[in-house]
């Protein structure tokens, strides 16, 4: 059998496919990176539950108007909250109308935290805790807190910046 019969004409060898998605990959992780951090405003944003942010009331207005929507500030129980396993966040309600959000990825060894209970958020990995008002670690094994991540609150939605 020769590469010819294994490569018909014009067809791409596998090495030039794989360096292509790999380059696709590493292009769309740059871009999501790149992003991270535009809203200048610190980490998360910590809003009551008409949506001011301290400031103006109209940055209030701006946030909620972009972003995915991720909950209804119903739907977050105080003293508890709520996963979102697919936006990659967890939204918690450690005081009533003050709304957290964080990296639903624990930092120990990565696995999806699972549950928020009594003001801790767990991880059914290695039952690490964080607390849901800072994600600061509360129990090991896990040594880093979870990322907070940005959200707006306003209109009585929850949106993920």
């Amino acid at each position: 059998m020769t590469s010819e019969s294994l490569h018909p004409q014009g067809a791409p060898a596998r090495r030039t496919m794989v360096a292509a998605v790999g380059a696709a990959g590493l292009a769309a992780a740059l871009t999501a990176c790149g992003s991270e951090d535009d809203s200048g405003s610190g980490a998360s944003t910590t809003q009551n539950g008409s949506g001011a942010t301290g400031g103006s009331g109209g940055d209030g207005a701006a946030a909620g108007s972009g972003g995915i929507v991720l909950a209804k500030t119903s739907d977050i129980p105080e003293g508890g909250g709520k996963v979102f396993g697919t936006q990659g966040v967890v939204v918690t309600q450690p005081a009533k109308g003050e709304f957290k959000a964080f990296s639903s990825t624990c930092t120990h060894q990565g696995c999806a935290v699972n549950r928020i209970a009594d003001g801790v958020i767990v991880c059914p990995c290695h039952q690490s805790e964080f607390s849901a008002a800072d994600g600061s670690v509360k129990k090991g094994p896990a040594l880093k807190p979870l990322p907070a991540k940005d959200i707006s609150v306003a209109d009585g939605e929850i949106r993920l910046a």
